[in-house]
């Protein structure tokens, strides 16, 4: 996303979608009460009785939004509310929904501006950094991509290769159909790094059979086995640690991990939405999570209001909040303690 101005003392900032994750974030930045202005279109009759006619207009309108709908394909966010400006022949406070795509011009008007809204502005306005994940082992192998928001699993294929117990004519060169996709991959993503892990030695023969000119992008990782699971694993791993310093799942995962450890120390945290509303109420907040998936429950029915008002709280006191994506391990996990958790500054009696 390209932050093409801002000014947050009026609470306005000026923005272009630059690829389909900006989606994700918009739709968490944006919220009921919030301004829209930007480009789009609108039905407008023409004429009167059998001669009228119905034609799509196009023009900048500013609605105040209601509701904000993230679709299910990812591919837009529309905002739907009452108009405040426009050109005189449209009737105010009319609704109308602006469709947020990417490519899309647009302004964002909030009253207020919370610190983690404008951390995530700017965390969607930075290099994005892509990750090319080969997870493989004797048989199969995986490949997914890492994204601003978790990662996308691209492909999962099965070798032909010998069985033990079977004496067959292999036709296929395993390790080479892995060289080739990962060499597909590179090219359509240009990923920052490619990071080829497996359990036991399988990776270092890899290794030795690539000779293309990505081979200085390869970091090797070792994992337990092929699964959607390991990529959680691999993320997380140490000696990646400098590699995946730029990526926000391997953040996510590590906080949530550090969560769980309070947790389990019975010590410095506290999960339920019950619970943490009461730390919230102490000051006692140093660090909220809160996923994807609890916020958008709690808009779906309406309570949103009161999240924000906690959410705000939390800014006012310098602490820091995290949304978390569903979509990788560590937002399951915090999913599993009801979608919301907070490490605290002090234990509450």
């Amino acid at each position: 996303m390209d932050i093409i101005s801002s000014d947050f003392k009026k609470g306005i900032v000026k923005l272009r979608i630059t690829d389909a994750d900006d989606l994700w974030y918009l739709s968490h930045l944006i919220d009921a009460g919030d301004f829209v202005k930007g480009f789009t279109t609108r039905k407008i009759k023409i004429g009167d009785g059998d001669n009228a006619t119905v034609v799509k207009k196009p023009m900048i309108l500013k609605i105040e939004a209601e509701t904000i709908d993230f679709g299910s394909g990812g591919l837009s966010v529309r905002v739907n509310g009452k108009i405040k400006e426009g050109p005189e022949d449209i009737p105010r406070d009319s609704y109308h929904a602006i469709s947020l795509e990417e490519g899309n011009e647009f302004t964002l008007e909030k009253a207020h501006w919370m610190s983690y809204q404008k951390q995530k502005l700017e965390e969607a306005s930075e290099k994005k950094f892509h990750f090319l994940m080969c997870l493989f082992d004797r048989e199969e192998a995986l490949f997914a991509l890492t994204k601003k928001f978790g990662y996308e699993i691209l492909v999962r294929i099965k070798g032909d290769v010998e069985k033990k117990s079977r004496d067959i004519e292999i036709k296929k060169d395993f390790h080479k159909e892995i060289i080739d996709m990962i060499e597909s991959y590179n090219q359509r993503y240009a990923p920052e790094k490619i990071i080829i892990a497996s359990p036991a030695f399988y990776k270092d023969i890899l290794l030795k059979k690539i000779t293309q000119d990505f081979k200085h992008k390869i970091v090797i990782a070792i994992c337990s086995d092929v699964s959607k699971n390991s990529i959680d694993e691999v993320l997380k791993r140490p000696e990646l640690k400098e590699v995946l310093k730029n990526s926000r799942t391997r953040e996510e995962q590590l906080l949530v991990d550090e969560l769980l450890s309070e947790i389990n120390k019975d010590h410095l945290a506290v999960y339920g939405w019950k619970e943490v509303k009461v730390a919230i109420d102490a000051g006692a907040v140093k660090i909220l999570m809160i996923t994807d998936e609890f916020i958008a429950k709690h808009k779906e029915s309406g309570t949103y209001n009161e999240v924000d008002e906690k959410m705000k709280a939390v800014d006012a006191l310098q602490g820091k909040i995290h949304i978390i994506s569903s979509e990788h391990e560590g937002g399951k996990k915090l999913n599993g303690l009801s979608g919301i958790a907070a490490i605290l500054r002090y234990k509450l009696v």
